[in-house]
């Protein structure tokens, strides 16, 4: 039987909010939209179903009309962070059991956040530049990587590579690799050029495969120095774009021990980050001045990160970089949505802080909406949205526990992951089985699962 879809109410119609409205409809919930901005509600009602209304979400007579009483869940996602907590905060007053969501993205309240959400009642709080400071900063400390994401509280990693001319791996089949290099990881995903595939043991890997697999972060290290990558964790880093999410990358770094040099063409910003950030350098200038990028050490860094406001910008720097450079190079894209022309042009590491938002709220929908017997703890979406990892955590009995895995009806396009119990990730094998207490991670080329029975026929 199909699950009901919930009924959300998305307070913003931004780049944000046009990200996760069309992936929240594209998942047949009920929607809501509020806006000031008339042309923005317009063009989304164009692109998918949803009932738009024009006015503030922190207005009585508009979340009335927009049916606050009936709603399962609230998201604010406005430019202002006051405003989306207040608005949160005024709709909870309509209905104690609604689930509401903000955006907050002000340094000042990162300290503040369990506070916030004990005292206003909100179930989430999503700072988008803290999120993307953090996937940068496992890029940073595993420069090897395209993309790095973390299942199981940290413990296990989905780690994406691309398989050099000449390596190991280059013409060796899944089987041999678990049979002759180690048995401690798991490909979940291979894409070739514009094919994506969920691998068997049979496939045969090739040099341009860009592959993700599962491991634990030791298990990680040690397969990528076995097959001839390099582990080493980078020790300085070229900041481009002095913005709030460069703060809270520099700071990450900082404390790991990393230096950080950051460009930034505004006086009064640089003077603030001066003070914020003590230990890193700053310089005054236009970062796509290639004078400036030398003095900097564009040529001599082990990273060069770009965060200017300028989608544009950024590409660019990530490709002056690849051509001056040895450096890892991450690019942090804000509006551009060519993702497959962003692809094609091979800039290296790639974050969307939009999509990394809409992602974390949508996996909070499908908790909501998810049966009590398994909640979805975590989603990723994975090689262009063709899949998605989801983690789940197992609290009950089921059709799925108790049964060895190669005796489940697995749906087709699909690979259980691994399996976290008793504070260790299993990687898993058809003998082993589901046990209630598990964290289980599927990859599934099917969308929309919300419980762990979603993967059988």
């Amino acid at each position: 039987m199909a699950k009901r879809g919930l009924r959300i109410i998305v307070v913003g119609a931004g780049k944000v909010g046009d990200t996760l409205v069309n992936r929240l409809a594209d998942e047949g919930h009920n929607l809501v939209i509020i806006d000031k901005n008339e042309e923005r509600l317009t063009q989304l009602a164009n692109l998918c179903d949803c009932m738009c209304i024009t006015g503030s979400g922190a207005s009585h007579e508009v979340l009335v009309e927009a049916g606050i009483s009936d709603t399962d869940l609230f998201i604010s996602v406005t430019e202002s962070d006051e405003l989306n907590l207040l608005c949160c905060t005024i709709a909870k007053q309509f209905n104690k059991n609604l689930s509401t969501i903000a955006r907050v993205r002000n340094p000042e309240y990162i300290s503040d956040v369990n506070y916030l959400r004990s005292k206003l009642g909100i179930e989430m709080i999503i700072n988008p530049e803290y999120e993307a400071a953090v996937e940068a900063s496992r890029l940073l400390f595993l420069p090897a990587a395209l993309s790095v994401n973390s299942f199981a509280h940290g413990q296990a990693e989905l780690v994406k590579i691309q398989i050099p001319e000449g390596n190991i791996l280059d013409g060796k089949t899944i089987a041999y690799l678990g049979q002759n290099i180690t048995n401690d990881i798991l490909i979940v995903g291979v894409e070739r050029g514009a094919d994506f595939t969920i691998p068997n043991g049979g496939f045969e890997l090739k040099s341009g495969d860009i592959i993700s697999y599962i491991s634990t972060r030791k298990t990680n290290f040690n397969f990528l120095k076995s097959i001839g990558f390099n582990t080493r964790s980078v020790k300085s880093s070229l900041i481009v774009g002095g913005g709030t999410c460069a703060y809270y990358l520099s700071d990450l770094l900082i404390k790991s021990g990393i230096d950080v040099t950051i460009i930034e063409k505004d006086p009064e910003r640089c003077e603030e980050l001066c003070d914020l950030l003590p230990k890193a350098t700053i310089l005054k200038g236009d970062g796509t001045n290639e004078s400036l990028l030398e003095e900097a050490g564009i040529k001599e860094v082990d990273s060069v990160i770009a965060l200017t406001g300028l989608d544009e910008e950024n590409i660019m720097l990530a490709l002056h970089t690849k051509a001056v450079s040895t450096a890892k190079a991450i690019t942090k894209i804000n509006k551009i949505t060519f993702t497959e022309a962003i692809e094609s042009l091979k800039l290296g590491s790639v974050i969307y802080p939009k999509y990394i938002t809409a992602e974390r709220i949508i996996s909070s929908a499908r908790s909501r909406q998810a049966k009590i017997g398994s909640n979805l703890e975590v989603m990723y979406s994975l090689f262009g949205d063709r899949a998605e990892a989801c983690e789940f955590k197992i609290r009950e009995a089921s059709r799925v526990t108790g049964v060895m895995l190669k005796d489940l009806q697995l749906k087709p396009g699909l690979i259980i992951s691994f399996i976290g119990r008793d504070g260790k990730i299993i990687v898993p094998t058809g003998s082993d089985q589901i046990n209630i207490g598990d964290n289980v991670m599927v990859v599934t080329t099917k969308k929309g699962f919300t419980e762990i029975s979603d993967i059988l026929r």
